[in-house]
């Protein structure tokens, strides 16, 4: 009997930490299937935070395991192209593990003010470097703001819903001055016609010898078609040039003379004092600027460990591969008398893309999610690329091999 009393018990700790996960990453999934209605988000969103914050202690590693899987699951996909697909479960596991005693720190002390304070402090932790699981990000499609001081508000709020025992009505009044209900439909275009020519290049066929002359030519094709249509600047994703494209004369100089009737900005890889760097290339009238990155992607291009891990992992999982090198500082084009902030990525997500933006009002961001399809990376990207718009008062462009393409506006 007791045994019987005691499974019940540890049930009730899954159950309770299943669905406060499920409800933090709702947002995600809905989005995913392009349900996107504000009150349901919103509604979902503090139910959530406010099972976060009254949830026993128990149940906080089982919401952590279950939000980390279901918010970074597909990490997972593109192991496969490793010949690492047997890892699959394990890394699944490790996920929701780092993300279960993230979760149980929130509730090291059985005090809800103490709770709040570290759900807050989160807000301002990437662990490992990645940052993609942000709190303030549950809230991107409903009628409440983003921002650090919206969430403080948010989580007060709750906080008194919880610990009021009269006038709870109360607990509404900081929810009130989180409200946004702004429409975004101010838009400010720039002055060069944009080419954003939708690329699905599958991530096995990327990289091979044999294919590569099929992905010139279609590249050639869009740049073509761009130009025939009027436009004053094409943008192709990260890498669509699977090479070394400063180190290949021919294939550069086709695009210079090509850049006398249009701006290009392309993806390569760029080689330089025996350094390998992920770069876009922006040519124009025949000269050739290069952007390299500046944040680069934890575990897939650099690992954010001690050297000495760094070469044993290397060696066992990427066949001795070196890590990317990386650019100090973000750079700018000038395309048509403005400039926009370049970014490759993973950090068109992190705020170390947007300092000293000055008077920089549009950003050109690209990728190639060829790596993480099927899955919800496309979808969890676009939402945090419409949380720097706005946080960031930027117009984003998104061109993308592998998904759709978006333009963001704040």
């Amino acid at each position: 009997m007791f045994l019987v009393k005691r499974a019940n018990f540890n049930k009730k700790f899954i159950i309770k930490g299943l669905i406060t996960g499920i409800l933090l990453s709702a947002f995600i999934y809905l989005s995913y299937f392009n349900i996107e209605y504000r009150f349901i988000n919103t509604v979902l969103g503090l139910l959530g935070l406010y099972f976060l914050l009254t949830i026993p202690r128990p149940s906080v590693f089982f919401a952590g395991f279950t939000t980390g899987v279901l918010w970074c699951y597909w990490m997972t996909v593109s192991l496969e192209y490793y010949d690492l697909v047997y890892l699959t479960p394990i890394l699944l596991i490790l996920i929701g593990l780092v993300y279960g005693l993230i979760f149980l720190i929130f509730a090291i002390f059985d005090k809800t003010s103490i709770r709040l304070i570290l759900i807050f402090t989160f807000t301002f932790i990437a662990p490992f470097g990645f940052n993609w699981m942000k709190f303030e990000l549950i809230f991107i499609d409903s009628y409440l703001g983003t921002s650090k001081e919206d969430f403080a508000l948010i989580l007060l709020s709750l906080f008194l819903m919880i610990k009021l025992h009269r006038m709870k009505i109360l607990s509404i009044l900081p929810l009130l001055f989180a409200i946004n209900i702004q429409n975004g439909l101010y838009i400010d275009n720039p002055n060069a016609k944009i080419a954003m020519p939708q690329m699905n290049i599958k991530q096995n066929l990327k990289w091979e010898k044999d294919y590569r002359n099929t992905i010139f030519e279609k590249n050639l094709f869009e740049i073509n078609k761009a130009i025939e249509n009027k436009k004053d600047l094409v943008i192709l994703p990260e890498t669509a040039y699977p090479t070394l494209l400063n180190k290949d004369e021919v294939l550069l100089k086709q695009l210079k003379d090509k850049s006398y009737k249009i701006d290009i900005i392309t993806g390569s890889l760029f080689l330089e004092d025996n350094q390998y760097y992920n770069a876009t290339y922006h040519i124009s009238n025949g000269i050739v600027k290069i952007a390299k990155k500046v944040v680069l992607v934890p575990f897939g291009e650099e690992i954010p460990f001690p050297k000495f891990l760094v070469n044993i992992i290397n060696d066992i999982f990427y066949n001795g591969a070196q890590d990317y090198a990386k650019a100090s500082e973000a750079t700018d084009f000038e395309i048509k008398g403005q400039k926009f902030r370049n970014a490759i990525c993973y950090e068109a997500t992190t705020d170390k893309i947007f300092e000293n933006l000055n008077d920089v009002k549009y950003m050109i961001a690209t990728s190639n999610n060829a790596w993480f399809t099927p899955s919800i990376e496309p979808t969890l990207q676009k939402l945090l690329l419409k949380y720097y718009s706005k946080k960031y008062d930027i117009t984003i462009f998104h061109v993308v091999n592998g998904s759709e393409n978006f333009i963001f506006r704040p």
